[in-house]
């Protein structure tokens, strides 16, 4: 009887354990989800202000060269915007962009001195807290731009007000 020793090892979790486990996991989503949803919409204003900053010096160039009107035509100012999967707006210009993109708008497009502006609204994929927001980039008599954004202060970018 001796050698016969039955061994009564736990062989695996218990119930309470597990439970513990799976609350410690729910407890992190719930704090990591909405963490990662205002990086997605930082991170996303940042990107249109980086896309839509690339077309001033498409409009620069257009008021030093005295095509002030936006367009594709002899004398006219193509800003090159391509569709972006984060805004809304038609193109300006002749050139189509693909379905569910949409380019950021010049304003006025026509005479574009001495002010002009190039706006930026929120849509298509952007995060739906980012819904119809605009991120503007308005040029002043003298040449100089700055940025501004209506999107929530905690989204905006470094050197956008």
């Amino acid at each position: 009887m001796k050698n016969m020793q039955i061994n009564h090892a736990q062989k695996g979790f218990t119930l309470i354990e597990l439970m513990i486990v799976v609350a410690i996991i729910g407890i992190l989503a719930a704090i990591a989800i909405p963490q990662y949803q205002n990086y997605i919409a930082r991170s996303q204003v940042n990107r249109v202000m980086a896309e839509t900053g690339a077309i001033k010096t498409a409009v620069e160039t257009c008021i030093l060269d005295g095509r002030l009107t936006v367009g594709t035509g002899a004398g006219e100012c193509d800003p090159g915007a391509t569709g972006s999967n984060l805004l809304t707006g038609a193109s300006q210009t002749p050139v189509a962009v693909p379905a569910g993109t949409g380019v950021p708008q010049i304003t006025p497009d026509a005479p574009m001195i001495p002010t002009v502006a190039i706006i930026s609204t929120f849509g298509n994929n952007a995060a739906a807290i980012l819904a119809a927001d605009t991120l503007t980039w308005t040029r002043s008599a003298d040449g100089s731009w700055t940025c501004t954004t209506d999107a929530d202060t905690q989204f905006r970018p470094t050197g956008c007000q």
